[in-house]
């Protein structure tokens, strides 16, 4: 979440005013995250994100992101829920951009995970990809193998200005991956993003999960990788097998991988660290001027990438027999 585009008060009003939420008591920019600029919204009937669709996501993805939140809220899973008109509609528009107000869920992003944290994020994702299974629409992943390289192209020429060989070795990696990216995986919905700020909690229980806006159609083992880089480093770049052997364990308490999916976890990790190394290296080189905004470190994933190199066999992220 954060703040690109300021909603002036008239504006808000007359975006509101087809609504009934009440009246506005207060409203102030989120300024977290990188992707959308968010508002906190408290009026007399209760409390709602209002977000401005910004950047990378497309308008006509918007449907699939809030249809799909619909469906998983229906399903039983707690995440936001869009809030809609007195036409009867989720999306409309404010400032000039596409914008939606959604339900404000409880609870708090834990920074630092424990063990059990982990544990209780890998049962609640394997909750959404089951209860995903229905869900009627279908995105592809435009963040995977084949849009990787249109991304480097973006930032390549600046690389080395970030960490000397950064260029040369992510070419490397790039032909890597292009040669061992599996097909054919159990897949379905997928979260995509699933860090520690886009999971709530209350006590060690998992309260909520938000941002549903990288949401698509891919293989589910690499959504489970994208959480385990996510979730199981620590600060000093080492990867926790304890916390890692918590997220496997929850995650197969609610749906058990299969041996395919076993066999890909290290490339998939491979391939997470590399999608969020690229887009960070872009937004680090284009950050908007104005924005309060600070742009995530490029290079925590690159040393992620680094790790997973070397890493074989699931057994060495924590999977147990």
């Amino acid at each position: 979440m954060a703040v690109y585009t300021e909603v002036l008060d008239e504006e808000l009003a007359a975006f509101l005013a087809t609504y009934d939420i009440g009246m506005v008591l207060s409203y102030k920019g989120i300024a977290e995250g990188v992707e959308n600029t968010n508002y906190f919204l408290h009026t007399t009937e209760g409390a709602y994100i209002l977000t401005l669709y910004e950047k990378r996501v497309k308008e006509t993805d918007l449907p699939f992101f809030l249809g799909l939140m619909q469906h998983l809220a229906g399903k039983g899973l707690n995440c936001p829920l869009p809030v809609s008109n007195r036409q009867g509609e989720a999306l409309g528009r404010v400032a000039n951009r596409p914008a939606a107000i959604i339900t404000f869920l409880e609870g708090i992003a834990v920074r630092r995970p424990t063990a059990q944290h982990c544990a209780a994020l890998g049962a609640a994702l394997a909750k959404l990809h089951l209860a995903g299974r229905d869900f009627a629409m279908v995105r592809p992943n435009a963040l995977s193998l084949d849009g990787w390289p249109p991304l480097f192209g973006q930032a390549e020429a600046q690389a080395d200005m970030v960490s000397a060989g950064l260029a040369k070795r992510t070419r490397l990696e790039l032909e890597a991956l292009k040669a061992d990216w599996p097909s054919g995986l159990p897949s379905g919905i997928i979260h995509a993003d699933l860090f520690t700020d886009n999971v709530f909690f209350i006590g060690s229980e998992v309260s909520g999960l938000i941002d549903f806006y990288f949401a698509c159609t891919d293989a589910f083992a690499y959504d489970v990788a994208i959480c385990l880089n996510a979730w199981c480093f620590e600060a000093d770049g080492s990867f926790n097998l304890t916390k890692g052997r918590a997220m496997l364990a929850g995650y197969q308490s609610m749906r058990r991988l299969e041996p395919v999916e076993v066999e890909a976890l290290p490339v998939y990790c491979r391939g997470s660290a590399m999608r969020f190394m690229l887009t960070r290296l872009v937004d680090w080189l284009n950050v908007p001027p104005g924005a309060l905004v600070k742009p995530k470190d490029p290079l925590e994933y690159d040393r992620k990438l680094n790790f997973h190199r070397h890493v074989k066999h699931a057994r060495e992220l924590g999977l147990e027999a």
